[in-house]
């Protein structure tokens, strides 16, 4: 078949007894943007009894996309996916359940982002229909390429992705005939072998359900035997495709959590003592004790390690119990010891038990609550105001600290104190638990780092909350009031450096920070310079028009020049005779300027003493040519107009002329 008729995707649909939800699957894969000259729908039907595969007769005959293939039942997914598999020929497979249905932009938009960024899988917000859990941490914004290992993509491994077949392809993947978990090996093969993931978090692109008689595979196949060969496969597949080291671990913990630990405590217990105890505790045993390394087990959660170092310690009865009793002792609170919190298990320090400490520390795991009430400008000094503590940690002796951590650069933090006090709002717990959670601290730019000035770049803000010896760092600013009592503007500090425009701004994730000397958040220019041209051989004139916002400011422009050494020279800018009020002139006597290169800019101070400072480049127009004159009416001298940086800004090299050498070049010798 000629390329230009292969469909982009190949829509792939499982169906077994799946009336009614099966018509508004497929209408939605007919609906799509993409356009159904683009889209092929390969429905098979898993010998269904209930009138599906007659169904999906009927829809073909509205849609010549849609394909029919009618199978004996498998008893599983698996098996019709790998059907579609088989006959799909688009440059992108997606695999829609029958119970589930597409947004009617969801292929157009996810074809659009891998074609855009090359990426081999993307994801497509996922929205729940019914209370169906969907994840939620990997569409929290736009991803165009990122990989299973900075993003949350790899917590979602249901198929319902958009794949590049040729990668599908390439590694032989097929479902496993497993009527639980498999799903989990064919998507966990294709992210770790794919050329870059995309994240399409604007639009919802796949709604997902449970059927309205409940026969979900998910849920009518959830015991532990349906699940075992499937955890087993992805143990496997992780194993098979990274080294021994910190990613693999990041990967497995995964699935230690949700494929072991979890399963575990809400299934083993519901199954006869006979089969738990030699069905699946050895199973479990020998994946906790394979593929958990020491660094995985620091990492994992307290109620996790526990049951971890029981399943290694071959301990089947306190296995047991510790799952029987998840749901009550997880309620348990916490002890505080030497800076560290400890989980108030009944093994905890129960010598009988024989657990060591560390399954029950808690310390780095335990959620910090704070809260930005207000940040103001003094003068040149930030004031914050706002709450934190460490839940399950009385706030006694508080000594919580200001971090300010410069962005993308190698050097030290600069930590600064808080003054703690009574917090102004009420907060949960018993009595005065966490009473002096509150807390003033002081940011002056000017002297912030030991006494000198933050270096210009971006800062961001976290708390160091700490209370009786424990401490947990973390960014501060996303809780915050509203209005204008957090949002202080721009301001104008002095340092000993010079003056530097500091910034306060909250990043996309809603965290507070602070722009040093504007690098990512300038004020808009006050003015346009329209023409520079020789008045005389020894003046420049600037000419342009000021903005209306400069001119209802009402600052003083100056025309500055000023060298990498620390030369500075200014001149003040003069509104035309009879003409507009925002027409200027800058007449520039560049007899005044030694010999060097000056780059030329326009400054605009603000209406206050504190107010930032505009600046607009003086651009490079080619028409400037270079010009001669005489300094003290007796040594010549040249000015040659050059384009300095990206911008192209006009800067004037001005050197004196050899006289020799012009004698030379005037004799053509």
């Amino acid at each position: 078949m000629p390329a230009l008729s292969r469909p982009r995707v190949s829509v792939i649909i499982p169906a077994y007894n799946a009336l009614p939800e099966l018509t508004r699957a497929v209408t939605s894969a007919m609906d799509q943007t993409l356009g159904q000259d683009r889209v092929e729908i390969i429905a098979v039907d898993d010998g269904s009894t209930d009138g599906t595969g007659e169904e999906l007769e009927r829809l073909a005959r509205t849609c010549p996309a849609l394909h029919v293939i009618h199978q004996e039942n498998s008893g599983c997914a698996g098996v019709p996916r790998n059907t579609g598999l088989d006959h799909a020929r688009g440059d992108f497979v997606f695999f829609l359940d029958s119970d589930d249905y597409l947004g009617p932009d969801a292929l157009r938009r996810m074809v659009a982002m891998a074609d855009a960024h090359g990426t081999d899988i993307v994801l497509g917000k996922i929205a729940s229909v019914g209370g169906r859990a969907v994840p939620r941490a990997v569409f929290q914004r736009n991803q165009p390429r990122t990989d299973i290992f900075s993003s949350h993509a790899y917590l979602t491994l249901g198929p319902w992705k958009l794949f590049r077949r040729s990668l599908i392809e390439r590694l032989h993947l097929r479902f496993p005939p497993y009527r639980n978990c498999e799903d989990k090996p064919f998507t966990a093969a294709a992210y770790l072998n794919a050329s870059g993931i995309s994240v399409v978090a604007d639009y919802d692109c796949y709604y997902v359900r449970y059927r309205e008689n409940r026969t979900n595979l998910t849920l009518t196949a959830s015991d532990l035997a349906h699940r075992m060969d499937g955890t087993r496969l992805c143990f496997e597949t992780v194993a098979r495709y990274l080294e021994p080291g910190p990613r693999r671990d990041q990967i497995m913990r995964r699935h230690v959590e949700w494929e072991l630990c979890g399963p575990l405590r809400a299934l083993l217990p519901r199954e006869s003592e006979r089969d738990a105890r030699e069905r699946f505790f050895p199973e479990f045993r020998h994946w906790a004790s394979t593929w958990v390394t020491d660094a995985l087990f620091q990492r994992l959660d307290a109620p996790d390690r526990l049951l971890v170092h029981l399943l290694r310690a071959d301990r089947f009865d306190d296995v047991l119990t510790v799952a029987r009793n998840a749901g009550r002792d997880e309620r348990r609170g916490h002890l505080v010891d030497k800076g560290r919190v400890y989980w108030l298990h009944p093994f905890f320090r129960d010598h009988t038990a024989a657990v060591p400490d560390i399954c029950f520390d808690v310390t780095d795991r335990l959620p910090v609550q704070h809260h930005l009430e207000a940040a103001s400008w003094h003068g040149g000094v930030l004031r914050l105001a706002g709450h934190a503590y460490v839940e399950d940690v009385d706030s006694l002796d508080p000594a919580t600290e200001i971090v300010l951590r410069k962005y993308r650069a190698d050097r030290p933090e600069v930590r600064l104190p808080t003054t703690p006090c009574p917090s102004a709002h009420p907060l949960p717990g018993e009595g005065r638990r966490y009473e002096m959670a509150g807390f003033t601290a002081e940011i002056d730019p000017a002297t912030a780092d030991g006494g000198a000035p933050l270096e210009r770049g971006l800062w961001n803000i976290y708390l160091d909350v700490r209370a009786q010896g424990v401490s947990r760092t973390v960014r501060f600013g996303n809780r915050r009031e509203g209005g204008e009592v957090t949002h202080p503007t721009r301001r104008r500090v002095t340092t000993s450096q010079g003056p530097v425009t500091v910034v306060p701004y909250f990043t996309p994730y809603g965290n507070l920070s602070l722009d040093v000397g504007e690098v990512a958040h300038p004020l808009d220019p006050p003015c346009q310079v329209l023409r520079t041209i020789w008045r005389t051989r020894g003046t420049l004139l600037v000419g342009g028009r000021l903005t209306e916002e400069a001119v209802r400011d009402g600052g003083a422009l100056r025309l500055r020049a000023e060298t990498g050494t620390g030369g500075v020279y200014e001149v003040p800018v003069r509104g035309e005779q009879g003409g507009s009020v925002n027409v200027f002139t800058a007449r520039l006597p560049i007899g005044r300027l030694g010999p060097g290169c000056w780059t030329l800019t326009l400054v605009m101070d603000g209406p206050g003493e504190d107010a930032p400072r505009r600046t607009a480049i003086v651009p490079y127009f080619d028409r400037l040519a270079a010009t001669r004159w005489l300094r003290f009416g007796c040594r010549p001298y040249y000015a040659k107009p050059v384009a300095l940086g990206p911008a192209r800004a006009l800067g004037l090299e001005v050197a004196p002329i050899k006289v020799v050498t012009g004698v030379r070049r005037r004799l053509g010798g």
